[in-house]
């Protein structure tokens, strides 16, 4: 990849998170633990949306990865999202990920690391759920903003 059309993808990597953190202020805004994801195909156009909705769901399954990727299976009628990419607010858990990679999207782009729950966490049993293609990751897009909405809501959450 060329030095342009690098700064041309971080370019629209960071446009894209600004809309991710926009889901997931709608998620603090709901009481949701603050995660928004979008997923863009591969003419750079948001397919599938999704905010944190595990308390309104009541469904551990409600992750914003979760939610994201089925509106863009639903939005282009296949579970295949190749070439495509998903941006996320928090490092994915290994259960999103598997969905990740079932799903195969091409990309992941995400802003703050998950101490707790994040996937590259399970470094001793690496996910042996699908093997075929690699996914790109790109760390750290928007992490600033991404990690100061999740401390500000755990810190009301602890009050």
């Amino acid at each position: 990849m060329t030095k342009k059309e690098t700064t041309k993808l971080h370019a629209l990597d960071d446009f894209c998170m600004k809309k991710a953190l926009l889901l997931a202020k709608r998620a603090f805004r709901a009481d949701e633990v603050p995660v928004g994801a979008l997923v863009v195909d591969s003419s750079n156009k948001v397919i599938g949306r999704g905010y944190n909705q595990v308390e309104k769901r009541k469904s551990q399954r409600a992750h914003a990865e979760q939610l994201a990727i089925e509106q863009a299976c639903k939005k282009i009628g296949d579970w295949r999202l190749e070439g495509c990419t998903l941006y996320v607010t928090l490092e994915p858990c290994t259960m999103c990920m598997g969905l990740i990679k079932l799903s195969r999207i091409e990309r992941v782009v995400f802003g703050a690391a998950s101490p707790l729950f994040g996937y590259q966490l399970d470094k001793n049993r690496k996910s042996q759920l699908y093997k075929k293609g690699v996914i790109k990751i790109r760390k750290g897009v928007g992490k600033a903003t991404a990690a100061a909405l999740l401390k500000d809501f755990f810190k009301n959450k602890r009050m």
